[in-house]
């Protein structure tokens, strides 16, 4: 199990980018203005360049009810709690898992994914398709609302 705590160093809003490459680096760089630099189109697109690739972006927002935000491992656990006990009452010690400290460093409203010379395409890229599909569906299994039984009869 994992728990999130914010970062001492927490540093606000940020802006989230999917690009469609790999990048063998993980961390923090210094990006300019020069290597990137996303603007508005006259159309209205989103366009930016990325070693010479023109990439289209397309701005998704966090559904409604989900918090967007960038995490770091660490390698803290979470302190047990021991257990409320009561007088008369049998209480059985279970094994508990250990629960990882995960820290929150950013938090973001929106996502931009990119797609080379296109935007992203809605049917096949995965993060559209887990952004617009995969939330909605795992919503409506896990859901336990008396509506949902209601319109089930």
């Amino acid at each position: 199990m994992l728990a999130i705590e914010k970062s001492k160093r927490h540093k606000g809003k940020c802006t989230t980018n999917v690009l469609p490459c790999r990048i063998n680096h993980n961390g923090p760089v210094d990006a300019s203005k020069r290597y990137w630099n996303p603007t508005k189109a006259p159309d209205g697109k989103t366009v930016a360049y990325f070693r010479g690739r023109k990439l289209h972006g397309k701005q998704m927002k966090v559904p409604k009810g989900y918090r967007g935000v960038v995490i770091s491992s660490t390698e803290r656990i979470l302190p047990k709690t021991a257990p409320t006990i009561e007088d008369n009452d049998v209480v059985e010690i279970e094994e508990e898992a250990d629960v990882k400290i995960m820290e929150e460093q950013s938090e973001f409203d929106y996502i931009m994914l990119w797609g080379h010379e296109a935007l992203p395409d809605e049917i096949a890229d995965p993060y559209v398709r887990g952004i617009e599909e995969w939330i909605s569906l795992a919503e409506q299994i896990n859901s336990t609302d008396e509506k949902d039984e209601i319109s089930k009869n």
